[in-house]
């Protein structure tokens, strides 16, 4: 996107007071910044979060520019259109194409059948690929019409990119890369690789060379005919994003550990590791000069680093987010609920994340919490959480006790367990 085509909306966020000094890091997010993109001018920014929010930037200022509030789960993923648009995909199987100055998407594609993983703009800019936790890839011209389904996967794909010919590739659950064929190439099968750990990150150079990464921590560069030419171990961590350099020299490999690898492509090293806080790095992206990174993870910022020292650019950080249990240490229920803390916060100031906030919880009739966007399943039910329907949510499951619901699943097999939660929670959300 040029920077006369986002020139109304920086203008409207100075005349606003959303922000006017420079930061380096990025504050907006109610959660973990799942998703990144940088607009082609290479001044603006797109993040997608589990807040369910996603927010444009302005990445010199440090400026929330704009926050967007469609979807109804987490935003897994965006992309940067060359046209000025760009879109945004979530764990509510649809996506968004937006343009800027506009609080409302343009278009909506709900074709998916399951959460949205990873969004891919073809080379030529005209098409746009979506994989899918529903097991199949869906390529739509950003023009209209139907989307193309690829599916052959086993479980979730968790990553989709184009090789330099329009080929798609995908990546997913099942160990496998798959190079599939052009939509004309009649008769054609797709070219599957199998890897020796579940795939979460792919990314394809402009020779065409493929970097795939996961569980295993090792980032391998695969021919397009499969062969393996490199494998780069990032340890200890699974790797959960990747990102080329605009030049193709660099690959960027972020980690659930907090790191992000910057490796050089040729020589098949690490040049350098951004270590930051120690919360997983959820997200990457390049600035157009190849010169910056910007990074999101588990402690709600975006941060800008130097990417051919590895330095911060500014101040590193905030510390490490306070521990919000910490003040019911030994409390058994305080315990129980560290398995939700992420997703949940227990103030009213701290606002919703991935979930609602669960502040004064206590009574409150289902999908009623302030500022958070319900699925209608959840809205049409007439439950009111008490001591008793907090404990049979985690008896039975939430798919069973509250069938539409986004929530993972997850069961408290102790009653004793289920217990000691209600009676922390009556205690923690009790709101003046």
């Amino acid at each position: 996107m040029s920077a006369r085509q986002w020139l109304p909306i920086v203008g409207i966020a100075i005349l606003l007071g959303l922000g006017a000094s420079a930061d380096a890091q990025m504050r907006g997010h109610g959660g973990p910044v799942r998703a990144l993109a940088v607009a082609p001018g290479g001044t603006l920014a797109i993040s997608g979060g589990f807040d369910q929010a996603a927010i444009l930037w302005g990445i010199e200022t440090g400026t929330a520019l704009t926050v967007l509030r469609f979807h109804d789960g987490a935003v897994n993923a965006v992309a940067a259109l060359p046209d000025g648009r760009f879109a945004t995909a979530s764990e509510d199987g649809r996506i968004a194409l937006w343009r800027a100055g506009q609080a409302e998407p343009e278009r909506v594609f709900s074709e998916h059948a399951g959460p949205v993983s990873a969004l891919a703009l073809a080379p030529d800019g005209l098409a746009l690929a979506s994989s899918s936790w529903d097991g199949t890839v869906r390529i739509r011209a950003l023009s209209g019409g139907p989307a193309r389904v690829l599916a052959g996967h086993h479980g979730n794909v968790n990553a989709v990119a184009f090789l330099p010919d329009g080929r798609p590739v995908s990546a997913g659950y099942d160990a496998t890369v798959r190079i599939w064929p052009l939509a004309d190439d009649a008769g054609a099968v797709p070219v599957v690789f199998t890897l020796p750990t579940i795939l979460n990150a792919l990314a394809v150079m402009q020779d065409g060379e493929i970097a795939a990464a996961g569980g295993d921590a090792v980032v391998r560069l695969l021919r397009p005919d499969g062969r393996v030419r490199a494998e780069i171990d990032v340890g200890p961590n699974p790797v959960i994003a990747l990102a080329p350099s605009p030049d193709g020299t660099r690959i960027a490999a972020a980690t659930a550990g907090g790191a992000v690898a910057v490796i050089d492509r040729a020589a098949r090293t690490i040049l350098s590791r951004l270590v930051g806080p120690g919360l997983p790095v959820w997200s990457v992206a390049w600035r157009p000069d190849g010169g910056e990174l910007l990074t999101g993870g588990g402690d709600r910022l975006i941060r800008r680093w130097d990417a051919r020292t590895g330095a911060p650019i500014g101040p590193l950080a905030m510390p490490r987010p306070a521990d919000a249990l910490a003040a019911y240490h030994g409390d058994r229920g305080a315990e129980v609920f560290r398995a939700c803390v992420a997703c949940h916060a227990l103030r009213p100031e701290d606002g919703p994340r991935a979930g609602p906030s669960l502040a004064g919880i206590i009574g409150r009739r289902i999908a009623t919490a302030p500022d958070y966007r319900y699925s209608d399943a959840l809205k049409g039910m007439d439950i009111i959480w008490d001591a008793r329907t907090i404990a049979q949510l985690f008896e039975v499951g939430p798919a069973r006790y509250t069938p539409g619901t986004r929530m993972p699943e997850q069961t408290i097999t102790s009653a004793e367990d289920r217990e000691a939660l209600v009676r922390f929670l009556e205690r923690a959300t009790a709101t003046p």
